[in-house]
């Protein structure tokens, strides 16, 4: 491997490291909360805001953070936020009472949205000479994405059984002063266009226009807030139904969803990639949708008296291998449509639809499930997902080889030359 090759993975390690480490951090608490509220004493209320306060700040500052980081240097917001999230993690675990923990964790969803908004568009710029390798990558943050819900659950339980819940966030700090060592070394300083050019290089706000003109960023977009609320939607009736029904524990709900891991690791890491540069990424993405919505059907006919490895992994297996195939290309087809003067304010945009798409997600299927059952809420995210596949359909009217655009097209100044 060459000087150059290396750096570069090491650069990928460092920013699928922190993506790790934000994702594990939203759900990782979820198991300390008892301990956290019998050793603090939260009350019930005060409680919830152990979580919220991490998720306010984050979803608050996805979109700002994209902006600032084109202004300024993806590569200064990202150090930032990722130094603010780690001593953040340190407040944490060593809080002394429910008002520092809860000012702690707001301070961590800071951090972890400045580091987190600029994490596609570097991603896109460190390969943008290479496009299987950038499709590879993303792959790797869409596994990294989809199994830290899961991770984070198994992670919490046993950070927890065996030594205390300030180690749910204490064991982020020797991970972000690694993961800040790694990145000064190999993510190369990246200028921005700076505050005076913001408004003559595609318009000022949050959102510039050159981004809502770029037809496939806009689709891409869309066809990927179908897929979050189709995939929170199925994490969150599927562990209801892993233990209200079958009577799983918070760790055995967490060890069940290994199928839909290996699954997504499969498809994300091996094989869409490979399809996405024979066939297209376009086709791939309507492929691994169709798989996606079929795996919500199979889920959604599962009986009251089921049992899990009949009615449940199969269904798993097939979300799992379509989420994966989906996921890296959707992600490459909105980044290679983004004008490189905007990729920051595009990573943070497509980040906040993830966001966006899980909330709304949620708040529409909790009401459908509790109305109506677990398999109609289910249906109905099915619904929503078969309408993003159609939606997916319009990129393929470019031919087949959309996904694979022109150097001129895709290329965006790489870290060495920013």
């Amino acid at each position: 491997m060459t000087e150059p090759s290396r750096s570069r993975t090491w650069a990928l390690t460092a920013l699928t490291a922190t993506q790790l480490m934000v994702i594990l951090d939203g759900t990782i608490v979820n198991v300390a909360l008892p301990t956290i509220r019998a050793d603090l004493g939260f009350s019930g209320a005060g409680l919830a805001w152990v979580v919220n306060a991490f998720f306010v700040a984050f979803a608050l500052l996805l979109l700002p953070a994209g902006r600032l980081a084109d202004l300024v240097g993806a590569r200064r917001v990202f150090l930032g936020g990722l130094v603010l999230f780690t001593a953040a993690s340190a407040l944490c675990g060593l809080a002394p009472g429910p008002e520092l923990l809860v000012g702690a964790r707001f301070l961590q969803g800071v951090g972890g949205a400045l580091a987190s908004a600029v994490v596609l568009g570097m991603i896109a710029r460190l390969f943008d000479d290479d496009e299987r390798r950038r499709s590879q990558a993303f792959g790797l943050l869409a596994f990294v994405g989809a199994a830290g819900a899961s991770i984070g659950v198994v992670a919490g339980g046993l950070l927890v059984d065996l030594a205390s819940w300030r180690w749910v966030f204490l064991v982020n700090v020797p991970i972000g002063l690694v993961t800040i060592l790694v990145a000064l070394r190999h993510l190369d300083p990246a200028r921005g266009t700076g505050f005076r050019r913001a408004g003559s290089v595609g318009g000022g706000g949050l959102v510039p226009r050159a981004l809502l003109r770029a037809p496939r960023f806009v689709v891409a977009n869309g066809v990927l807030l179908t897929m979050t609320m189709a995939g929170f939607s199925f994490q969150f009736l599927s562990a209801l139904y892993l233990q209200d029904v079958l009577g799983l524990d918070p760790l055995a709900t967490g060890l069940s969803y290994l199928p839909v891991t290996i699954a997504i690791a499969g498809s994300s890491l091996v094989l869409s990639g490979r399809l996405a540069e024979r066939y297209g990424a376009a086709r791939v993405l309507v492929a691994g949708l169709a798989l996606f919505v079929g795996g919500l059907l199979l889920l959604a006919r599962t009986p009251g008296d089921g049992t899990f490895w009949i009615d449940v992994a199969p269904a798993f297996v097939v979300m799992g291998a379509g989420f994966g195939l989906a996921m890296p290309q959707v992600t490459s087809l909105a980044m290679a449509d983004a004008p490189s003067e905007h990729s920051g304010a595009a990573s943070g945009l497509v980040t906040t639809t993830q966001q966006v798409g899980g909330v709304i997600g949620l708040a529409v299927v909790s009401v459908v499930a509790d109305a109506a059952g677990l398999g109609a809420g289910l249906l109905v995210a099915a619904v929503v997902l078969a309408g993003g596949t159609t939606l997916a359909t319009t990129l393929l009217r470019t031919g087949p080889g959309v996904g694979r655009l022109p150097a001129e097209q895709t290329a965006a100044p790489t870290l060495e030359r920013c």
